[in-house]
Parts: structure tokens; sequence; C-alpha cells
């Protein structure tokens, strides 16, 4: 049985006006791309264009910060590529070790890295036999997580096969494998091995139809062979996203960030053509997007980038998450400002373990808060007991490049020679120059006069009290 009810007592004449000035536009909108005019809430045939590049502007802004994951790794490949690395089987290794000639982001010169693309379209279904004592991952090609193997996998380290399977596939799933489907074809293979190039020359990567009788790889040392693998910062950084979209199934992607490529253009099954309009509008995008990258990286306004109350130094992996997750809610910033200057996504390195992997921190500024300048002197004290139970090591980089500084082929020290000498209390004292100040040679990284730079400690098995924060990096110096 219906029951007639009695209804409130609703707004008031007045209340009802002042409700419509917070949902209407005035005829008369000053915004930074320009005034924009309406009648009676109706764009005016002037401002309806600059409306539309003002949204594909903030479109394409989104996009470069959405994507730079992809074009990343589109530019890992490309590098890859042009050095020789043109099929799975084929594994680039740099012997004795990265070196600053070619462009990395943030590459160590203290490992030896090895590196291939999986091909799932081409090959299918693909074994990995990981070599022993080896730290290996496999990330899709949106840099996203899909497999450890070595030592954080489920291998332990003592090696074992792994099987990877296409996106969708449905086929067979044999025994004795440890086997993950990836969302794309395309996927990322880093290797580094605890026993140097002869263990990772035991590396064996073949299609699943081959099992029977495994080719043979071959390994080729790209450590002097120069490359790029940085992605671009202009309009041709669409072109790397628009490649990537293009090679993968649809599904690969979410449907939020694929809407938003889909909005200026990069769609799956249809060709990324934009007109002269468009284009213009994308390359100023993409020169302001890693304007906000470099921000995030450098500047960051996140308090959880930063590993002690009022210092400099900074977590390239904020909040402990390889999928950047925090309580649930996807942490924008810190995904674009990884991405921007690092590589390898595994929750190995984003949330290491007492003893085990490697901390990172870094910071672009001295003790004042002022750019690195390369013609200054600067000094760092790495503290005495630094907690890292294999050793540690800084490496300095290029602020433009995000890659080694190319000042020396390595521009590091670090605590695993003996060459970098103490100080009495079990300190050591590092130096930043053109040139290396009197008697300071053994513990100098050289500099280049008008160029920035950064430094990057890393903690191999960093130790109790580096999670405790009761061992804390101090500021760098800057000598009169």
């Amino acid at each position: 049985m219906a029951i007639d009810g009695t209804p409130g007592a609703g707004l008031t004449k007045e209340q009802l006006a002042e409700e419509v000035t917070h949902l209407s536009t005035p005829d008369l909108l000053k915004t930074p791309f320009g005034d924009l005019e309406f009648f009676d809430g109706v764009p005016k045939a002037d401002s309806v264009q600059t409306i539309f590049d003002a949204l594909d502007l903030l479109r394409g802004i989104d996009a470069f910060l959405t994507a730079v994951p992809g074009a990343s790794l589109v530019a890992l490949r490309r590098g890859a590529r042009s050095v020789g690395i043109t099929a799975p089987d084929r594994i680039g290794y740099t012997d004795p070790r990265a070196n600053s000639g070619s462009m990395y982001l943030t590459a160590n010169t203290e490992t030896t890295y090895g590196t291939t693309f999986l091909d799932l379209k081409a090959w299918g279904p693909t074994v990995i036999e990981a070599p022993p004592q080896s730290l290996c991952v496999v990330d899709d090609f949106w840099f996203r997580y899909v497999a450890d193997m070595g030592i954080p996998g489920p291998d332990k380290g003592a090696g074992g096969k792994y099987l990877f399977l296409p996106p969708g596939y449905t086929g067979e799933r044999p025994d004795g494998y440890y086997v993950y489907e990836s969302p794309t074809y395309t996927n990322w293979v880093v290797l580094r091995t605890l026993g140097g190039v002869p263990a990772m020359k035991q590396t064996r990567i073949y299609p699943l139809s081959e099992a029977g009788a495994p080719r043979e790889n071959t390994f080729v040392n790209i450590a002097d062979s120069l490359q790029n693998t940085v992605h671009a910062n202009d309009f041709t950084f669409y072109e790397e996203v628009a490649q990537l979209v293009a090679e993968e199934p649809q599904a690969a992607l979410d449907p939020e960030r694929a809407g938003t490529l889909a909005a200026i253009g990069i769609e799956h099954g249809h060709p990324f053509e934009p007109d002269e309009r468009l284009r213009g509008i994308l390359d100023d995008a993409a020169r302001i997007g890693a304007a906000i990258s470099r921000a995030l990286v450098y500047k960051p306004r996140d308090p959880a980038a930063f590993f002690w109350e009022g210092s400099s130094w900074k977590n390239a992996f904020v909040g402990g998450s390889h999928e950047f997750l925090r309580g649930g809610v996807r942490n924008l910033d810190a995904r674009t400002q990884f991405h921007y200057f690092a590589t390898v996504i595994t929750p190995a390195m984003a949330h290491a373990q007492v003893g085990a992997g490697s901390a990172y921190a870094y910071t672009a500024e001295d003790a004042g808060g002022h750019v690195l300048d390369g013609s200054a002197t600067y000094s760092l004290r790495i503290p005495a007991d630094a907690p890292a139970k294999n050793f540690w090591s800084v490496d300095i980089y290029d602020t433009q490049t995000r890659s080694l500084l190319q000042s020396t082929p390595y521009p590091a020290l670090s605590s695993l020679g003996g060459e970098v000498q103490a100080e009495a209390d079990g300190s050591h004292v590092l130096w930043f120059s053109p040139t290396a100040p009197e008697g300071k040679e053994s513990n100098w990284i050289p500099t280049i006069p008008g160029k920035a730079w950064f430094p990057m400690v890393r903690l191999y098995g960093p130790l109790e009290p580096w999670f405790d924060k009761t061992w804390q990096l101090p500021e760098i110096q800057k000598q009169a």
C-alpha cells in the first residue's frame, strides 16, 4: 500500500539563485590559455578552438606523464636493436661493466648487465633457463612486473626453467616450468649474475617448441657500443608510444590510460597521423610534461619522497610498492618520478629486505639547497659503518639525460675494491670537482664545468641501521 509523504522545506528562491552562481560560467573567463567568451554558458565561436586546443594540450601532458613507462621501454628496445640485440636468443651484456659512453637511465658501473627482449608474438611460448646465483627480472612492454628469476624468484638462485606465455594463450602448459602469462607480446629481460659473464652465458632462451633440442644463444658484449635507450622529450615521444600501442593487444592497457591516449589520436588499430595543429600542441605538451617530470625527480613535493626529515636525500621508489600503490590508490607522481629517471620494476627493488637486494638514495642539491654545479668542488661524507652487507657505491649522473656523467668512463666510487681511503673515524669523504683536490685522487669523481649532476648512493645488502634510520647520509657540502 502506497503512503503519501510530506516534502521537505527545500530552498528559498534566494537560496536557489545562490546555487545558480556556483554552477554557471561567466561570459568572460580568464584562463592560462587566454580569455574565453560565452553567451549565457555557450562558448562563442572565437573561443571554441581555444578551448579544444587547451583540452588537447592537457590530454597531451597527461599522456606524457602516464605513458613514460611504455615510452621508456620502446627506447630501450630501439637502443638494443641498434647494437645487434635483435632477437630473444641474442643477449647483450656489459663486460666488465656499464660505462658512461651510452645513455641508460641511472645505470650503475658496479654490475655486469645482461639484456634482451622476448617476442611472444613471433615465438609463442618462450622458455628462459635462468643462470644460477642470479638476480633477473622480466617486465612487460608497459614496464609492469611479470616475474623475478634467480635468487628473488621461485628457483631461489638454483637456476630454473621459466615459461612465458603470450597474452590470451590457451594452449598447453607443460610441467617442469615456472609459468607466467604476460599482458604484452614484448617483454624486457634483465640479467644480473653474481658469477659474472661466465655465469650469464649459462642463460638459455628458446621457443617452447624447441624444448627437446634448444638452440644455442648468441652473447654480444655491448659495453663499448654507443646507444641511446632514453625516450624523447618532444613530439617524437608520442610516436614512441604509438608504436607500442599499435603492436600490443588493446587489452594490454587499462581503459583509462588507453582513453587518454586515444583522445590525442593514439589508438590500437588506427594510424597515428596528427595534423599540423595537433602536432604542435603535442610538442608543447611533451616539453611541459618533461618539465613536470623533472620537478618530480629533482624537487618532489611529496614528503614521502625524502628519507629523513630536513634532508634532501630522496627515495626513487616512493611508498615501497612496485605498483606505486598507496592505500589502494595509484600514486601517479611516484610512478612518473621513478620511470623518468630509472628502470627495472620488481618488488625486490621497491621494497628491499635486510641483507638482501639493494637500497638507493639520491639528491640533486647541496646543503644550501642549490643545484650541483660541475664547475664547483663538493664533498660528501659516507659515515662510518655503512649498513651494507656487501658494499656501497656512489655513481654520478647527467641531469639532462639521467645517464652516467660522461666525465670519465666510470664516474663512480665504491667500497668494493678498497681503493677509497677512509678517515680516522672510519668514514669516507668523497670529492666531486673538475680536477682532483690535492691528495684526494683516490676519493674523487670528476665533474664537467657548466653541467649539473646528481649522485646516487647504493647499499648492496642493506642492513638494519638503514631501515631504522639510525644511519643517515649528510648533505653534500660545497667548498669555498
